[in-house]
């Protein structure tokens, strides 16, 4: 089985680029963040002539979440128990069972300045899904793939000193992914394309993909009965390149079934 996660930062706006990846890649499950669309506004009609279905979760420009697979798509659920809101829950997170395994994607709030009201918000974000994932954890097997908005450590960034200060590093939030993987999930780190360090962001501006001065934010969770069966895992920076990509790169994940 190959299974992905990739904020695509708009899915209208990367859809030529999203159809060309999912021809050539062939993963059975993808899971996407920052769709920016309502879920019937979801372009599910060209997504379908590739042979995937769709469960989609989105209520407008903002955030918004999809699983695409061709192996199944059962008992879909959006959000998830105890979710918080800002001030209502947002559309941040899908699940469904998709060839046996539990698939979650997720769009973890980005906390914006440390003394925001968002960053309280994220933080009890992370923690109610810590908590939501505990039962999931248990049944397995279960991937919680996306976004995570967090570098887990000073590895994951390009420069700590850069970002002294700032959000996705604080030790808080360390902390919150920590209490997640601590639930009994490992982190599947994808091997870079280039480079030493799986950075899968980088921000537009001042050439810092060229110069590979991104983080590690997006983040493959699963439980030990999938990443014992890893058989490669890796940032596919080829799709951060070219004209109108996303800021992120997608991670594709293979394991023996």
């Amino acid at each position: 089985m190959r299974f992905a996660t990739w904020n695509v930062n708009s899915v209208k706006a990367r859809l030529p680029r999203l159809l060309e990846w999912l021809d050539s890649t062939r993963p059975d499950v993808l899971c996407l963040q920052e769709t920016k669309v309502a879920a019937d506004g979801f372009p599910t009609g060209e997504v379908a002539a590739l042979g995937y279905e769709t469960a989609a979760y989105g209520t407008g420009r903002w955030n918004g979440v999809a699983l695409l697979s061709r192996i199944g798509l059962d008992d879909v659920a959006k959000g998830f128990p105890g979710e918080p809101g800002y001030p209502d829950p947002e559309a941040r997170a899908v699940a469904a069972t998709c060839g046996g395994i539990r698939f979650r994607s997720v769009y973890v709030p980005n906390g914006r300045t440390p003394d925001d009201p968002h960053y309280a918000y994220k933080l009890n974000w992370l923690a109610a899904l810590r908590d939501a994932l505990v039962p999931e954890v248990a049944k397995g097997p279960l991937v919680v793939a996306g976004d995570y908005n967090v570098a887990p450590t000073d590895d994951d960034v390009w420069d700590p000193r850069v970002f002294v200060g700032s959000t996705h590093v604080t030790p808080p939030e360390r902390e919150a992914l920590a209490a997640i993987r601590a639930v009994g999930l490992q982190d599947v780190v994808g091997r870079p394309l280039k480079g030493d360090q799986p950075f899968t962001y980088w921000d537009y501006r001042a050439g810092m993909f060229h110069m590979n001065k991104g983080m590690r934010i997006d983040l493959v969770y699963a439980t030990p009965d999938v990443a014992a069966k890893v058989t490669d895992a890796v940032v596919d920076r080829e799709a951060r390149k070219g004209k109108g990509p996303s800021d992120h790169a997608p991670i594709v994940v293979d394991i023996d079934r």
